[in-house]
């Protein structure tokens, strides 16, 4: 593989690796980034090492460039990093372990996939799951001595596993990419009283003219909600949209429509007067602010009132709707990798661009591709109006690609629909994993559900890993009946969910409409051209390959013809492969460092 940096990666400063609050659903105003220089080392033991192999800059995995590192950690290995904390504030010196007193909360955004958290070599936590973020009180192992140091010991099974893993394998190359472990999610602290804001759960419902909250806590605790007029950050200021506006930014000398006094962990529900639906074109968004007490823990955070349903046309046929009107959904995959960085964008104003040129090409959705991304991705989705459809992230053993890939393919075209109960066939035989894929979903529902962009979840995607479709679907459907379901994109078409989803590389574009499912394309394109000077590796891989851009450009505007032939026929969504090339795959409509855009 060759060294390809971004311009966010060339320009990266160690010193302030992705400052921004990394939650604005659940923003604080004191809180500490630890992103940065630590050390880290590689052992093939379970003991803390005696040595350090170097520097290691987190949140970047050890085999992506921007870490310093380029080393792949192998199963069976120990990946170890370590840094001293910053020295603590008096009130948690002082109040440590007592009522009333303040706490200390570690964050990880995401550590793929196993990992053990010591302060000052006492263990404090562990965690399991590559994509999931976690938070440990570590107030009570402190030492209050100027010297903390902090540790975490990662182990990744990658893709010898059932856990979880996307797109990454060992033995990386066409459609599957640079398998990568450790820490790739920012890290922070946050001081906060004992009695604190533990979770907050919004629920806007746009056809009631009304909004649900839930102020988790340990106790029941008197609390100030205030909710402020609605602010939209694109259609005022177009020029604008590849800045960070927070969601805060529209507290600053409003008054509030709603200031209501209620408690913790019960139901809050608020009639709202001045209704402006999330759409598109006019993002609007509501800035609120939680207070327990007079003078507690504060949050800010927002929420949206738009609805994502499928409702009959005029003739009858299925469509996907947003605020009860149809809208037909362009999207594009969106794998979320970087030539640097690989899981981790080297900047929030990477992750803008990505979102911002691809909606200024006419897209309105992005499908993000079996990777959970960072709060702040969705924030940004949310504030530029970016629909989104969210992959749940496929585990199980290794794939029988000639069944789910090259036979899958075929069924597709062959209208033939197999069953998924061939466990061995679908890489689904270990019970543990199955557990775990169910247990991932709904926490991987819960952590994003709060974000208006998502408009449909996708539970198995082309019979990777995929079992018990119908059953799952519903325990979906449990956790959020407000999002629409793609309950197996591409072929292995249980019936279920909200959407016939479809892909077509290779076949002329044809479709039959259901009755009650919207017919969705759900990946289409893959064409293929390598920009020399712009690309990581020697090797070429999509679907389709191109000489130049010209011809690259007229065959997928002969595709785009045949699709928009097929909306009045009932077809409801598109997506195109995909945002950038990732390594073999130079399919993208810009290249891997996203500094030539190959399609118009």
């Amino acid at each position: 593989m060759k060294q390809l940096y971004t311009r966010w990666g060339k320009t990266l400063d160690p010193a302030n690796i992705l400052p921004e609050h990394p939650n604005p659903l659940c923003r604080r105003e004191h809180f500490t980034i630890l992103n940065g220089t630590w050390r880290y080392a590689i052992t093939d033991s379970a003991s803390r090492p005696d040595r350090w192999d170097g520097e290691i800059l987190v949140p970047f995995s050890p085999e992506s460039l921007l870490s310093g590192v380029h080393r792949q950690l192998l199963p069976g290995q120990y990946l170890w990093y370590e840094r001293s904390l910053p020295p603590m504030k008096k009130a948690v010196e002082g109040n440590a372990g007592k009522d009333g007193g303040h706490r200390l909360l570690l964050h990880f955004g995401a550590v793929d996939q196993r990992c053990e958290v010591y302060v000052n070599g006492t263990s404090v936590g562990t965690h399991e799951g590559g994509y999931l973020p976690f938070t440990i009180d570590i107030t009570d192992a402190l030492t209050f001595s100027g010297k903390e140091l902090l540790t975490v010991r990662v182990r990744d099974d990658s893709d010898t596993s059932y856990h979880a893993r996307g797109k990454q394998k060992l033995q990386r190359g066409g459609m599957y990419y640079t398998a990568q472990s450790g820490i790739w999610q920012t890290v922070w602290l946050e001081e906060v009283p004992a009695a604190y804001i533990r979770n907050l759960a919004i629920f806007p419902d746009l056809d009631a003219k009304k909004v649900t909250l839930r102020v988790e806590t340990e106790g029941d605790l008197p609390l100030i909600l205030r909710i402020y007029p609605p602010c939209d950050h694109v259609s005022d200021r177009k020029e604008e949209i590849e800045t960070d506006e927070n969601a805060s930014d529209g507290l600053s000398g409003q008054e509030p429509l709603v200031c209501h006094e209620g408690r913790s962990n019960e139901d809050i529900i608020i009639s709202l007067d001045t209704i402006c639906p999330w759409t598109c074109e006019t993002p609007f968004l509501y800035p609120l602010t939680v207070t327990l007490g007079s003078d507690g823990d504060q949050v800010e955070s927002y929420f949206a009132l738009r609805a994502f349903t499928v409702e009959k046309d005029e003739k009858g046929l299925p469509r996907i709707c947003l605020n009860h009107k149809p809208l037909f959904l362009r999207g594009v995959l969106d794998q979320g990798y970087w030539s640097d960085g690989l899981y981790t964008a080297p900047s929030d104003d990477a992750l803008i661009f990505d979102i911002a040129s691809i909606k200024r090409l006419g897209y309105n959705m992005l499908r993000k591709h079996c990777k959970i991304e960072p709060q702040r991705w969705y924030y940004h989705c949310d504030r530029l109006g970016m629909i989104v459809w969210q992959d749940m992230v496929n585990g199980g053993s290794s794939y029988a690609d000639w069944y789910v890939t090259y036979l899958g393919t075929a069924f597709s075209f062959l209208k033939i629909k197999p069953k998924d109960s061939h466990r061995r066939l679908l890489s689904r035989t270990d019970e543990r994993g199955r557990e775990e894929f169910v247990r991932e979903m709904k926490e991987t529902i819960r952590l994003l559900r709060f974000h208006p962009s998502i408009a449909a979840w996708v539970i198995f995607n082309e019979g990777w890993g995929q079992f018990e479709t119908a059953r799952i679907t519903e325990l979906a459907r449990q956790e959020d009946a407000t999002r629409l379901i793609d309950a197996a994109s591409g072929w292995f078409d249980q019936g279920c969910g909200d959407f016939q989803s479809l892909h077509n590389y290779f076949f002329p574009m044809r479709m039959e409409p259901e009755e009650k499912r919207a017919t969705v394309l759900s990946e289409y394109g893959g064409y293929s051209l390598i920009v020399p000077g712009h690309t990581s590796s020697e090797d070429l891989y999509g679907y389709g390959t191109y000489q130049d851009t010209a011809s690259l450009q007229e065959a997928f505007d002969k595709r785009e013809t045949e699709v928009k032939a097929l909306i009045p026929q009932g077809l409801c969504a598109s997506i195109y492969t995909q945002v950038s090339d990732i390594e073999d795959e130079v399919n993208g409509i810009f290249t891997y460092d996203r500094e030539v855009q190959k399609l118009n």
